[in-house]
């Protein structure tokens, strides 16, 4: 008795570990092998020589983080909702994104569903949304996202 008692003692701290989201950041999303597109601050390296620039497809994806429990920071684009709440949005990593073209690359574009819906006052600064993230591609009028996540909270965003 004592043993398994000395075993779940010890497992406790993982188990409690994996309720817990993983915290990322924009550059987490992004594939070691493409951080090159991206300057130091985190933001695409966009080609102004075009008459209609397009967004840039290039953006692969991180199959590693499927299925992953996750908290990531960033700007709301509504898309569906009501006057009071927000069902269905995209996350971005910086303010005016996917509204002054173009938009960022798709592994920097998060498709969020948040089935609740989350009131439209919070959304107008940086939040954290917590849930479910899934690679799996969103096309959308706007743009086209990498990585779908299935939102179970938004928390203020505290820039830790």
């Amino acid at each position: 008795m004592k043993k398994w008692l000395l075993v779940l003692t010890a497992c406790l701290p993982m188990i409690a570990q994996a309720d817990e989201a993983l915290k990322l950041d924009w550059l987490d999303l992004i594939p070691e092998s493409e951080r090159n597109q991206f300057n130091d601050r985190g933001m695409p390296m966009i080609d102004h020589s075009n008459e209609a620039p397009l967004q840039n497809l290039v953006g692969n994806v991180r199959p590693e983080l499927n299925n992953s429990q996750v908290k990531i920071p960033g700007f709301v684009i509504p898309l569906e909702g009501d006057a009071n709440k927000v069902t269905e949005f995209l996350l971005v990593p910086f303010f005016g994104a996917c509204i002054h073209v173009p938009p960022p690359p798709p592994n920097q574009i998060v498709y969020v569903k948040f089935e609740e819906g989350a009131p439209v006052q919070e959304l107008w600064d940086v939040v954290y949304v917590v849930g479910q993230l899934k690679t799996q591609t969103v096309s959308h009028d706007i743009a086209q996202a990498g990585y779908l996540l299935e939102g179970s909270a938004i928390e203020p965003y505290d820039d830790e």
